[in-house]
């Protein structure tokens, strides 16, 4: 079964994430020696500031330009990870009827990776992701859920979109805190399967850490509930037969 990196910043010159070709290359070659196998390419988008036309004609531009240098480097012997394109979607008052909201969800599929506020959640929030996911048929996946999880006064929130249809995407590097580890094992008892990302901007800061957090919830998990995960990841993505 395929590993597969939910959220990263790969993608040159686009967001606050990798500066240049080069880093991208770097942390592609890292996120492989560390076996995985896709990344999912979610470069911020912010309504404040894009476009959904104008985010998506960008997007494409630094994607082929990386996949020319990649193909470039293969003939060295090189490999890397396939990438997916995606986004990581701010959430705005509105998104629920935003026109071509599904032009932001990966690359043939209907999933949306969303990040919420970073503030106290209202009940106009959550009422519309609960539109997005019945209405406009698109599933949502909540990126680095657990970052919100220390916000007071969302603990009511949290627990009803976990209680939603929703995916849950942890970041690899949260495994790293005590804290952040007993917070990701309660969201663990309200759904069957997280996703983890590595959130990874850079070689230097934030760097591609899938393997670490893999390890950590190998360890408290055990393999059977890794393999359930990424086969989960493989059908969410729908790569299976690929």
């Amino acid at each position: 079964m395929p590993v597969i990196d939910f959220h990263s910043h790969v993608l040159p010159g686009i967001d606050d994430g990798s500066h240049n070709m080069e880093e991208s290359l770097s942390m592609l070659r890292t996120s492989f020696s560390q076996g995985v196998n896709y990344i999912v390419a979610t470069s911020h988008f912010y309504a404040t500031k894009h476009r959904i036309s104008s985010f998506l004609e960008k997007r494409q531009k630094v994607y082929d330009s990386l996949c020319s240098q990649i193909e470039e480097e293969k003939k060295n012997g090189e490999e890397f990870p396939e990438i997916i394109l995606g986004a990581e979607v701010a959430f705005f008052p509105g998104i629920s009827h935003s026109e071509h909201l599904e032009d932001l969800t990966f690359q043939n599929t209907d999933l949306l990776l969303l990040e919420m506020p970073y503030a106290v959640w209202t009940e106009n929030d959550l009422k519309e992701i609960e539109y997005i996911i019945n209405n406009r048929k698109i599933k949502v996946m909540l990126a680095h859920l657990e970052r919100f999880l220390s916000i007071s006064g969302n603990k009511k929130a949290i627990q009803k979109l976990l209680c939603l249809p929703t995916y849950v995407q942890i970041n690899a590097g949260s495994f790293d805190s005590w804290k952040n580890c007993r917070q990701i094992w309660k969201i663990l008892k309200k759904k069957d399967v997280i996703f983890l990302g590595s959130d990874c901007h850079g070689i230097h800061h934030r760097v591609p850490n899938l393997f670490s957090g893999r390890n950590v919830l190998e360890k408290k998990m055990g393999k059977e509930y890794m393999e359930k995960m990424d086969k989960a990841a493989e059908r969410l993505l729908q790569l299976e037969g690929k």
